[in-house]
């Protein structure tokens, strides 16, 4: 995901200064004299979150404070806090987006956009979901802000097309279905996979800090989870657009030119497409198949089974060593200069910014555990515990939910996870019943243009307004929360064995981090 600005000068001056001054108030005055470390972490912790809501210095930025302040306040010490910045999530994620770049490079992305369009599309309510199934798709593994800048010029030209033969405003309701199905998509696809989307990740590796006996969340699991939560949402989003709130004029048809033109520019597929797309399928089926998966009376074994060291492989192994495979392969295209598939440019175009706010979310994470102020909070919440599990849950989602139409998705994963895991140790849930809706819901964020980078790369395309996002986004933001409730309630608990009233043994870790 891209970071971008969400508040204007103004309002960054003043989440500086309100995020100092209320930063050396709880120095000065203690949340808890008893646990000074708890407290100083609580300075730090509201510091952090009003700089990441107002955005007053760029993201990553914030993200480093940790480094400097929790030695200095005596939370961790640099040795402790520097490896927390560096793990293997940030391995997954960096090797899954060098197979990304490398998709991108070669235009296998393009291909496979057009391709699956082709196929679905028909008529102007069939290429709406042709559109929608293929940026999904790939947002389940590439940047959904490259999937939607790849996107939107494909709709652009099709829009164009139709208005010269139908008029601008006999194919407005297109139009505009046509490109927030483009943005939305982009969003849904991202939240089915573990690299699909940055919170994603964000919520395995604090979890993994927060309960470290816990057992760890794998990529089958999440997948078997989110990907029918995502095939609903997808569906809904397309229902709502093209047959509720933009559908199309009868009589208006849709020449499918522009996709076969588009697809016959690409040319025959090259040998390095085919490399690609061979690394891409093999990822992608080892990361779902590499640990036993549950599928209720019938157990599909894990191929890290037949590992001499079956424990010490993860996710972020795969990653890189499927990634690296491509920095071997000679190329037989030199047009670009190119020697190999995959070569030295991958790496600066890395997203280090994103790299280094994890690193801060995984940093903010340590400290609530490591200094009890985790504890501390979840003290303050007992008044939740008479609230049923499941309002709870929706609760939890639609306040993620409309929060990120004006923060970004990641620092507010980042900065809520601790004190929902903290809230549910408090109120004996099981925290993975609130931590895994929190995560889900802050990738779904339809009504502004500001609240996601597609949001914001279709309303640059000048066929809607923002009141014309609003009006069906408030709706699916709406709707989105009560999926994600219910899903997580019934498949949720079952594929990752929650029981949401039992506090299991390992969640103890969360309130004995200050005595470790």
């Amino acid at each position: 995901m891209a970071i971008q600005n969400r508040t204007g000068g103004t309002g960054k001056r003043v989440g500086f200064w309100l995020g100092t001054v209320l930063f050396l108030v709880l120095l000065a005055f203690p949340v808890d004299p008893g646990n000074g470390p708890a407290s100083r972490m609580a300075a730090v912790a509201l510091l952090m979150a009003i700089w990441w809501v107002s955005d007053c210095i760029p993201l990553f930025a914030t993200a480093l404070l940790p480094l400097v302040l929790f030695p200095f306040l005596g939370i961790l010490s640099g040795r402790e806090t520097a490896p927390i910045y560096f793990n293997n999530v940030i391995v997954l994620f960096i090797g899954g987006f060098m197979i990304a770049l490398t998709m991108e490079r070669w235009n296998l992305h393009r291909r496979i956009a057009l391709t699956i369009i082709h196929a679905v599309g028909g008529g102007p309510t069939r290429i709406v979901l042709g559109f929608m199934v293929a940026a999904a798709f790939l947002s389940m593994w590439i940047s959904n802000t490259a999937t939607a800048v790849m996107m939107v010029p494909i709709g652009l030209a099709m829009i164009l097309q139709i208005e010269d033969e139908f008029g601008k405003d006999q194919t407005h309701s297109f139009s505009v279905g046509l490109m927030l199905g483009i943005a939305y998509s982009c969003s849904v696809g991202g939240l089915m996979t573990l690299v699909g989307t940055p919170p994603n990740l964000s919520f395995v590796r604090i979890f993994q800090i927060l309960f470290p006996e816990a057992p760890a969340i794998s990529f089958g699991q999440w997948m078997i989870m989110a990907l029918p939560l995502g095939v609903i949402l997808l569906l809904c989003a397309w229902v709502f657009l093209t047959q509720v709130f933009y559908r199309a004029p009868a009589g208006l048809t849709v020449d499918r030119e522009v996709v076969v033109s588009e697809r016959a520019a690409l040319g025959p597929v090259t040998f390095e497409e085919k490399v690609v797309m061979a690394v891409f399928a093999a990822t992608a089926i080892l990361w779902v198949f590499r640990v036993d998966i549950q599928l209720g009376l019938v157990t599909i074994p894990g191929w890290s089974r037949l590992l001499p060291y079956p424990g010490m492989i993860d996710d972020g192994t795969v990653a890189i060593t499927m990634a690296s495979l491509l920095f071997f392969i000679p190329t037989r295209d030199r047009s670009k200069g190119a020697q190999r598939i995959m070569g030295r440019e991958v790496i600066p175009r890395l997203p280090w910014n994103i790299v280094l706010l994890f690193g801060g979310g995984f940093a903010l994470a340590a400290g609530f555990q490591r200094t009890g102020l985790a504890q501390l909070v979840g003290d303050q919440f007992q008044a939740v515990s008479s609230l049923p599990t499941f309002a709870l849950i929706l609760l939890v989602c639609l306040m993620i939910t409309f929060l990120t139409e004006l923060t970004s998705n990641t620092a507010t994963t980042e900065m809520i996870l601790p004190i929902l895991a903290a809230i549910a140790v408090a109120t004996e849930t099981h925290p993975l019943i609130l931590m895994i809706p929190a995560t889900l819901s802050a990738s779904c964020a339809f009504m502004m243009p500001v609240a996601t980078p597609p949001n914001a790369i279709i309303f640059g395309s000048g066929r809607l307004s923002v009141g014309e996002m609003a009006r069906v986004g408030i709706f699916l933001n709406l709707l989105g929360a009560l999926v994600i409730a219910t899903v997580v309630y019934t498949l949720g608990a079952s594929v990752f064995d929650i029981d949401p009233s039992v506090l299991p043994e390992w969640a103890s870790s969360l309130a004995s981090g200050a005595e470790g």
